[in-house]
């Protein structure tokens, strides 16, 4: 019997109120913030509650990936995102320009490689 392989390392969004918001955890003890499961806070080991971010975030860097690299085909823009009281993410982005750091982005629905996806706000 084939092993399933490792279990998919990107966070999980879903659908709320009409908006994609992705899945993660907030520590009831000092407030960290981390996106997909974990059993406790990565900062002070304290008691994590499910919680959800977005779907609104700020860039805080960006690029546009130019050199092929299997399974993408470029070019591409990437972004790192701070999720609005959540935390920060790396998403595809539209186009074949670099998104502005600082302008406001929208979490959108994953791409067809099942990548975080987001759009200009």
């Amino acid at each position: 019997m084939a092993s399933a392989g490792p279990p998919d390392p990107r966070p999980a969004v879903r659908e709320a109120g009409g908006a994609v918001v992705l899945a993660g955890v907030r520590c009831e003890r000092c407030g960290h913030v981390a996106a997909g499961p974990r059993p406790r806070c990565a900062v002070c080991g304290g008691p994590v509650a499910e919680a959800q971010f977005g779907p609104d975030g700020t860039v805080w860097a960006a690029t546009v990936v130019r050199v092929a690299v299997p399974g993408r085909t470029p070019p591409y823009g990437l972004a790192y995102v701070d999720l609005d009281h959540g935390p920060r993410i790396l998403a595809h982005a539209p186009g074949d320009a670099a998104l502005a750091v600082g302008s406001r982005v929208r979490l959108a629905a994953k791409t067809a490689d099942g990548d975080l996806a987001v759009t200009p706000a």
